[in-house]
C-alpha cells in the first residue's frame, strides 16, 4: 500500500478515538474565549502582520487549551485564529492540510494513535530541540513523561502533550444504592447488575456503550483485546486478529448486547450521554472528556445521581482493564511557513501550569498530578483507569488496520458473521495492510 494511501486511511481511523478523540472525541460543549485563562505567551513576533491558523475540534475538554492559546497569544500584529469545528470536520481538514506542500494550518491538534503513521510520512516537525530550548521557560518537564512518549515515535517527539482521555465508567449511584449493587469489576458483573436493574423494572437496556458502526465500535473491540493483554498487532508488526484473544474479545462484546439498546451501533458518545441524561441507561463507559458534561445540572436533572469508577476488566483473569488511553497534543505541520519557535511557544503557553489548572475538571491535563478526587468528580476513576490500562503498542499500521476492520466488527455484532468468520476476515485485512 502506498504511503499516501496509508496516511489517508490513518486519518479516517482517527474517528475511532472519539478520544479522543473518541477523543472525549467528537464535538461537545463549547467554551467561549471570554472564559479563557490568560497566560504568558512571550514569543518573538514577525516584522509584518501575521495570522496563525489553529486546527482543533471543539469539546469541553479541548476548548480550555485552545481558548487560552487564542486569547493569550493574539497581540500586536499577530492574530491567532481558531474556527469552531467538530471532530469529523477536524479529521477532514487535517487530512487536507497535510496532503500537499502548502497547508492551511500552522498548529494542529494530533493524537498519540496516529503519531507513528504521521512520523513515518514526515508530516510533522520533530519537537525535541524546541522542547529542550523552552523546557525551563514553560516548565515543560512537568508534563508526564509517559504522555511525551505516547506522542513520540522512533525516539522523536512529534506533539506537545495537552491532555489525556481514558475510559471511565459512569453509573447511576442512586439506582445501584437502591438495589444494593456493587460497582462492576468485570463484564460478568456488568451483566449481573444489568439483570438486576431490568428485573426491577427501572429500565430495559441498562448498559450504554458508544458502538457507532463507522467508528467507535472498533475502539471498543481494541479495548476488550487490551484487557486480555493483546492488540491488533504486536510491537514488531505481527497481525493478531485471529488469535484466541481476538475471538474472546468478540464473544465478550456479544455478551453485552442483550442489555444494550438494539440501535447501539448507531450510537456515538453524545448519544450515550443522552441515554444517561434521560434515565434510559444506568451504566456507560466513555472517554473521560464526556464525564464532566454528566455532572452539569443544565444537561440533566440527574446530574447529581452519577458515580464514576475505572472501567471493568473483561474477566477476573484479564490482566488489564477494558480501557483505551488517548493523548491529545499540539503539533507543527511540516508545511507551515511560519517560524517554528514562535509556534512552539504558543503551544507551550497553552499547556502551561495555569492553563492546565483551569482546564480541570473538564480535562485531564498532561501535567503530572493535576487531577485529584478533590478537584474532579471523576478524578479518582481517571487515575485508576490510567493505572490499570495496558501499555500501548506503538505501530504505524495500527490506525489503518483499525479503519479496515471496523465494518467487519460491525457486521459481526449485527449477526452477519460468526466469531471465526469475523476473525478470519480481520486477519486477512490486517495482513494486507502489514504487507
Amino acid at each position: 500500500m502506498s504511503s499516501t494511501r496509508k496516511r489517508a486511511i490513518a486519518f479516517v481511523a482517527m474517528a475511532t478515538l472519539g478520544a479522543l478523540a473518541l477523543s472525549g472525541c467528537g464535538a461537545g460543549s463549547r467554551t467561549g474565549n471570554e472564559n479563557a485563562t490568560e497566560v504568558a505567551c512571550d514569543y518573538t513576533a514577525p516584522e509584518s502582520a501575521t495570522t496563525v491558523n489553529v486546527l482543533a475540534y471543539n469539546s469541553s475538554a479541548i476548548d480550555p487549551f485552545t481558548d487560552t492559546m487564542v486569547s493569550s497569544c493574539t497581540k500586536d500584529d499577530v492574530t491567532v485564529k481558531h474556527d469552531p469545528i467538530d471532530f469529523g470536520g477536524q479529521v477532514t481538514k487535517t487530512t487536507a492540510t497535510l496532503s500537499g506542500e502548502t497547508g492551511s494550518y500552522d498548529i494542529v491538534e494530533t493524537y498519540g494513535f496516529v503519531i507513528p503513521s504521521l512520523a513515518v510520512d514526515e508530516k510533522l516537525v520533530p519537537l525535541d530541540d524546541l522542547f529542550a530550548e523552552y523546557a525551563d521557560k514553560y516548565d515543560l518537564n512537568a508534563i508526564s513523561e509517559s504522555m511525551r512518549q505516547g506522542m513520540s515515535y522512533d525516539g522523536k517527539l512529534y506533539a506537545l502533550p495537552m491532555q489525556a482521555q481514558m475510559f471511565v465508567m459512569a453509573y447511576r449511584a442512586d439506582v445501584f444504592d437502591e438495589l444494593g449493587l456493587e460497582v462492576p469489576k468485570t463484564f460478568d458483573d456488568m451483566i449481573a447488575a444489568a439483570e438486576a436493574i431490568k428485573a426491577s423494572g427501572k429500565m430495559q437496556y441498562p448498559i450504554a456503550l458508544p458502538w457507532l458502526a463507522t467508528a467507535d465500535v472498533v475502539t471498543s473491540f481494541q479495548a476488550v483485546m487490551n484487557s486480555l493483554g493483546a492488540d491488533f498487532v504486536t510491537a514488531d508488526g505481527e497481525v493478531t486478529l485471529d488469535t484466541p484473544e481476538a475471538k474472546e474479545a468478540l464473544q465478550a462484546m456479544q455478551s453485552l448486547q442483550p442489555y444494550m439498546d438494539p440501535q447501539v451501533t448507531t450510537f456515538d458518545q453524545p448519544k450515550v450521554q443522552q441515554q444517561m441524561y434521560n434515565d434510559t441507561a444506568a451504566m456507560s463507559i466513555m472517554f473521560s472528556g464526556r464525564m464532566s458534561d454528566l455532572t452539569n445540572a443544565e444537561n440533566s436533572k440527574l446530574s447529581d445521581s452519577f458515580g464514576f469508577a475505572a472501567p471493568p476488566k473483561v474477566s477476573t483473569s484479564a490482566p488489564y482493564l477494558y480501557d483505551r488511553l488517548s493523548i491529545d497534543g499540539w503539533s507543527i505541520p511540516f508545511n507551515t511557513k511560519l517560524d517554528h519557535k514562535m509556534l512552539f511557544e504558543m503551544m507551550a503557553s497553552a499547556v502551561s501550569e495555569d492553563a492546565s489548572t483551569a482546564s480541570v475538571p473538564a480535562a485531564y491535563p498532561a501535567r503530572e498530578g493535576m487531577v485529584t478526587p478533590e478537584n474532579s468528580p471523576y478524578g479518582q476513576a481517571a487515575n485508576d483507569s490510567i493505572a490499570g490500562a495496558m501499555p500501548p503498542v506503538v505501530s504505524p499500521i495500527l490506525a489503518p488496520i483499525s479503519n479496515e476492520i471496523t465494518p467487519i466488527v460491525a457486521q459481526f455484532l449485527a449477526g452477519g458473521l460468526s466469531v471465526d468468520e469475523a476473525a478470519t476476515q480481520m486477519q486477512a485485512a490486517g495482513e494486507k495492510i502489514a504487507g
